[in-house]
């Protein structure tokens, strides 16, 4: 059986970057690097009261969803200098694309972020959770405490307000 350390690392190296970028789409900023080694840290210091009910993705995406909540409810969560927009994204990353390709991804993901944040909290969460990280609606509902109906209606009528925005009809349903 696994120490704890162990566990932990596996866990890391299997699930860092789905926080990450759950992390990304919930604060709207990629500067999220601090708030993922939070989330494993407070993970370190929970092991002990972590019981095997939910998968540890789940259980690491509640304690990111919980964290990302806290740290937008402190006063002093005015954008730094250091933070970097969602806007800017990834510009620097070798990917192989060419550069109008990287353009055209960056503002598709920029009207994206600009819409799902519109929304009500409760479907910017679950719009987050089930149609970006795909989750199962399980899974959604252990992270936001809710339960397997309210995770699939709110889904639902996400779906349709976003369908109702006029930008995002344009971009993606043509």
């Amino acid at each position: 059986m696994p120490n704890e350390r162990e566990t932990l690392s596996e866990w890391f190296y299997l699930y860092s970057q789905d926080v990450f970028n759950f992390l990304v789409y919930y604060s709207g900023t990629l500067d999220v690097e601090d708030l993922v080694q939070e989330v494993f840290i407070k993970a370190a210091k929970g092991l002990d009261s972590y019981q095997s009910q939910a998968s540890p993705k789940t259980w690491l995406f509640s304690i990111a969803r919980n964290l990302a909540i806290d740290k937008g409810r402190r006063k002093e969560t005015k954008m730094s200098r250091s933070n970097q927009p969602f806007e800017e994204s990834t510009s620097n990353r070798k990917t192989g694309e060419s550069p109008e390709q990287i353009l055209i991804g960056h503002e598709e993901k920029q009207e994206l972020y600009r819409v799902i944040n519109q929304q009500k909290k409760k479907y910017r969460d679950v719009l987050i959770l089930r149609g970006i990280q795909g989750l199962t609606v399980s899974e959604t509902a252990q992270i936001l405490g809710w339960k397997e109906t309210a995770v699939r209606t709110n889904y639902h009528r996400a779906i349709k307000a976003l369908q109702n925005e006029p930008n995002w009809r344009e971009s993606y349903e043509g």
